[in-house]
């Protein structure tokens, strides 16, 4: 089978979901780093023509989107399944999937994210206290309702870990440490132990901002 290659900033949240399910499924792949001074601009644009990452070459298949790339390597690589095969439980990880794009990331990491790490590390600004505490109640919303559908099973499609699971680590994973994660992640210790126990798995221990860092450097 072809080596995977994963066009992406290293760092970005979408581009770990990529890596770890790589890491869960034990494929050989490549990161291929794009500097965000690269993004809008060509070759990037031919591979992404909306200017953002992460972008799949496998073979001569090229695909973008994070959620269809994570879909695709689930199908082509099928051991370990990281699809559930109930219907009602393969729906609460599209659910939480959606939840990942749509109200985690936008609005909430992409200003306190953004602020408290990407900022810092990649930009050497100082965060915007304002913008954060604006998007506080956002945050309060979104953490309390993926806490609430997580309830008192390990995963959030059940007893299994899935794609979901994969996806979202990597967003929460920003917050942690950040002076947000006290008051967000407190009052859910449902929440706070998931993460931990994702943390602990070795597909995210190699793919940390370091470790992703060092195989940026390696290529």
């Amino acid at each position: 089978m072809s080596t995977f290659i994963v066009h992406s900033v290293p760092g970005s949240p979408f581009g770990r979901a990529v890596l770890i399910t790589l890491e869960e499924k034990r494929a050989p792949y490549r990161l291929a780093a794009v500097a965000p001074s690269e993004m809008k601009t060509e070759p990037h644009l031919t591979r992404h023509p909306f200017g953002r990452v992460p972008v799949l070459e496998h073979g001569t298949f090229v695909l973008y989107e994070t959620q269809a790339i994570l879909r695709y390597l689930d199908r082509v690589l099928p051991t370990p399944a990281l699809t559930p095969a109930d219907a009602c439980a393969a729906a609460r990880m599209d659910q939480v999937m959606n939840i990942c794009d749509w109200y985690l990331f936008q609005g909430v990491n992409t200003v306190i994210g953004f602020n408290r790490v990407v900022k810092p590390r990649l930009l050497g600004q100082a965060p915007d206290e304002a913008a954060i505490a604006a998007a506080m109640p956002k945050a309060h919303r979104v953490f309390d309702e993926l806490a609430r559908l997580l309830g008192e099973a390990p995963y959030f499609a059940g007893e299994d870990i899935s794609l979901a699971d994969l996806m979202l680590a990597a967003q929460l994973d920003f917050f942690r440490g950040q002076p947000e994660w006290g008051p967000l992640a407190g009052p859910h210790p449902n929440l706070a132990d998931w993460l931990d126990r994702m943390n602990a798995r070795p597909s995210l221990v190699a793919t940390t901002w370091d470790r992703v860092a060092e195989m940026a450097q390696a290529a």
